[in-house]
């Protein structure tokens, strides 16, 4: 047999395109061409190929080599191919049956004595393979990210030898059982909302935050616990759906994340990048474009401490994905979409040195250090921030004698309930609703609609305000049971927006 054709999975954005490897033995000068528009690293693959088949115990063959990786006009890079690439070889010189071919799909980058080395990515392969209803084979470094998909049939193999062996019938390779969920799906050590004394607005807030996945923004001085409270959102928020969770995994294994992320199934991702970030750490980019910070948050939070401290044009960029939950990464030679539906919290002092308005006095600030500050972050990026709530701080003595609170499982709890009951009503979260379904679900009676208007005017707030103030309103209504939206509800939902007008003065 002179050709072969080997299946292997590409790597574009968080999906897996099927790639075939065809390997064409023809007479002539020992030679090796690869096509099939190979980067670099695939072009790079013909000697580690070379020594990887040598040092197994096989025979390079000495004949005219033709590798063809397809489709053609699909861009490959890395060495994800180098299984697929030394198996064709092996087949088409008869070294190895191709017999057990059938229904197997192959991933993996050689070392040159033919060892598995792990590759980037293999969570989506894994799961596109699983559709296809294939066998796949991969590194041994693998099998624990392989393993969370929780269909499908995955071996690990540690060696090239392995591989042949087993595909020989000589040998079998190790089943991944896929990884029980149940122990791992709430972290032990997530931070508990008990820690937290005192603040009982701010707590408010936050549970009103994660109960329609609303985005917020804490004001205070230094020391008053605002990071403390955004770090507390994950663990009260509802835990992740199985679907939720692949795609977030999914992001961090194209990303090559170096701790073990794969420990942290199904727990909200908590994404706290520093303010020295750029626009392309934040959002992603690069000229192959790879995923940000507000993807690595997808599914969770996107903390944001020192807003201001944030160049005003990295705040910016997020105002297209706070709304379409997604990024569009466009390049000359290509285009990636990937997820980016996070909630957002941040956190902000009042002013430069964070004690503006303090009864002590002690701010030192100047008028325009303190306008210049504050309108850092732009009017239509607080406009999307739904909840703008201060964090007042707390004479010590008070501090040791306030009451802790309920616990972030109670409050996990009321959340839970809260979304089952929009999920029901409408089929999204309170967050996502828009259009007619919006003016539907969020019916005020003749005289509240009145009254709203005329406060929505007064506080000269926008019209995106006003739908989120009906959204917010319909939140705090779920949480109290209330079948429809009523006039403290709008109170409390106003309360949480005067301080966007306080920040643009």
């Amino acid at each position: 047999m002179s050709l072969a054709r080997i299946h292997t999975r590409a790597q574009l954005g968080i999906d897996a395109p099927r790639v075939y490897v065809e390997v064409h033995l023809s007479s002539g000068l020992p030679s090796l061409s690869l096509v099939g528009l190979p980067e670099t690293a695939v072009k790079e693959s013909k000697d580690r190929v070379r020594s990887a088949i040598l040092n197994s115990g096989f025979e390079f063959p000495a004949k005219r080599i033709t590798i063809n990786l397809a489709p053609a006009d699909l861009p490959k890079d890395g060495g994800r191919y180098d299984l697929a690439i030394a198996l064709g070889i092996l087949v088409a010189s008869e070294q190895v049956s191709e017999k057990r071919l059938e229904g197997h799909e192959f991933i993996g980058e050689l070392a040159l004595n033919g060892e598995l080395q792990p590759i980037p990515g293999v969570l989506p392969a894994a799961l596109q393979t699983a559709k296809s209803e294939q066998r796949l084979v991969l590194p041994e470094s693998n099998a624990e990210e392989a393993a969370l998909c929780t269909s499908g049939q995955f071996y690990a193999a540690s060696s090239l030898l392995e591989v042949t062996a087993y595909l020989q019938g000589q040998d079998s390779l190790r089943d991944i059982v896929p990884i029980d969920a149940a122990h791992i799906e709430k972290n032990p050590l997530m931070p508990d909302l008990l820690d937290v004394r005192g603040q009982p607005q701010a707590k408010r807030a936050l549970e009103i935050a994660a109960a329609g996945q609303h985005n917020l923004l804490f004001i205070g001085p230094p020391g008053t616990g605002k990071t403390m409270l955004a770090s507390r959102l994950p663990g009260i928020m509802p835990p992740m759906s199985e679907e939720e969770a692949l795609v977030s995994a999914s992001i961090y294994s194209i990303s090559n994340q170096q701790h073990d992320w794969q420990k942290q199934w199904r727990v909200r991702p908590f994404r706290s990048p520093h303010h020295t970030a750029s626009g392309v750490a934040l959002v992603g980019g690069g000229g192959k474009p790879k995923p940000g910070e507000i993807s690595l948050a997808h599914g969770g939070v996107l903390f944001l401490d020192e807003l201001p401290e944030y160049s005003r044009k990295v705040l910016d960029v997020l105002r297209e994905p706070l709304e379409s939950g997604r990024i569009v990464i466009s390049r000359a030679n290509r285009s990636m979409t990937y997820p980016a539906n996070f909630q957002l919290i941040a956190a902000m002092n009042p002013c430069p040195c964070g004690y503006f308005g303090d009864p002590s006095g002690r701010c030192q600030c100047s008028t325009d250090q303190i306008r210049r500050y504050q309108g850092q972050a732009s009017g239509p990026l607080l406009d999307r921030i739904d909840l703008h709530v201060e964090v007042p701080p707390i004479p010590t003595a008070m501090l040791q004698q306030a009451a802790q609170g309920d616990s972030t499982q109670t409050v996990q709890q009321r959340v839970m309930q809260a979304r089952e009951r929009q999920l029901q009503r409408q089929g999204c979260i309170n967050a996502e609703l828009g259009g007619d379904i919006r003016d539907q679900v969020c019916a005020l009676q003749e005289n509240d609609r009145e009254w709203l208007l005329a406060a929505i005017e007064t506080l000269n707030l926008s019209a995106r305000a006003y739908h989120r103030v009906l959204k917010i309103a319909r939140t705090i209504a779920d949480l109290q049971v209330r079948e429809s939206i009523e006039r403290p509800h709008l109170l409390e939902a106003l309360s949480y927006r005067t301080i966007d007008r306080y920040l643009q003065k």
